[in-house]
């Protein structure tokens, strides 16, 4: 088994390849697009291979080989390789809010997720060189708010996903705030019966609740008012939330018209890494300057099992 780990780097910084539309799928075609654009980069930044140095020089020319433009440590494969060198922000932490959101992506084992949830903060961590980020939202599977008025939403909302495992996973990530890795908790997508039921099993209650209101007008009255009574505060977002599915993930990595050639298939006489591959997390990174108003740093991380 191989863990694989993907990274966009900084897509502030991307070229106009890397399009963020308004719209329900706008964190997918951003997170998709900002990924082939890495992988891009990366194969041609890595194609040279530098004997002198006993290490890889960026350099020009074709697509180099998997193993050139990707890292491997033990069990890990980073794909592109990430310069952690260069990775950091150029103000104070102090000046910075710094906000993640985790999708748990289906399929993805209710055992597993602390790992995974420590894991993400880590490389988010190292990618921006903090301690501690101001804002971690959980977004889980089988969670959507949708419907032709506010309340259909909101009633079909009770419904869905498993508060069970919800209540478990949202514990190993209370065990993040109490270690003052994370500042505050927030949720994604709960109506009012699944967001009352949710804050009564918690240690640490979640202080946002972020929910699409793609074909409603107004966030539901009974929402609206639990969210005042319990100091909640309801943000409207436009993320998809089936952000990175698996088929969308092997074309990514696959020998396809725009994938990296990382993964074997028949067609190719087994080129790459043989195995099924099994997604289990997104996280989205921002960092806003405060005082400026503006986003210096935004990216996406991902990970996935490959058996």
């Amino acid at each position: 088994m191989t863990k694989l780990i993907l990274s966009t780097g900084n897509v502030m910084s991307a070229g106009p390849s890397i399009i963020r539309k308004p719209g329900a799928t706008r964190s997918n075609l951003e997170l998709v697009n900002s990924l082939r654009e890495n992988f891009a980069e990366a194969q041609r930044d890595y194609a040279t291979l530098s004997p002198a140095t006993n290490g890889f020089e960026k350099g020009s020319g074709p697509a180099s080989a998997i193993d050139v433009w990707t890292e491997r440590e033990e069990r890990t494969l980073y794909i592109p390789r990430i310069n952690w060198h260069a990775a950091g922000l150029h103000e104070e932490p102090s000046q910075y809010e710094i906000t993640l959101k985790l999708f748990f992506l289906p399929g993805c084992p209710v055992s597993e997720r602390e790992q995974y949830a420590t894991e993400a903060l880590e490389l988010v961590q190292k990618e921006l060189g903090i301690e501690a980020v101001d804002l971690l939202v959980v977004s889980f599977p089988g969670m959507s708010f949708e419907g032709n008025c506010e309340w259909e939403a909101d009633k079909a909302n009770a419904q869905q996903g498993n508060l069970e495992e919800q209540i478990v996973t949202w514990h190993a990530v209370e065990n993040l705030h109490k270690q003052g890795l994370v500042k505050r908790l927030g949720v994604a997508e709960f109506g009012s019966a699944k967001l009352g039921a949710f804050i009564k099993c918690t240690t640490v209650p979640p202080v946002i609740d972020q929910i699409n209101l793609r074909n409603c007008c107004d966030v539901p009255p009974p929402l609206k008012k639990l969210a005042e009574e319990q100091g909640i505060e309801l943000h409207v977002h436009s993320d998809c939330t089936d952000i990175l599915p698996r088929g969308t993930f092997r074309e990514l990595l696959g020998h396809g018209p725009q994938g990296a050639g990382v993964l074997a298939d028949a067609a190719h006489k087994g080129a790459g890494l043989p195995g099924e591959i099994y997604p289990q997390w997104v996280v989205r990174y921002t960092a806003f300057i405060k005082d400026r108003g503006i986003i210096e740093n935004k990216g996406y991380f991902a990970g996935a099992q490959l058996i």
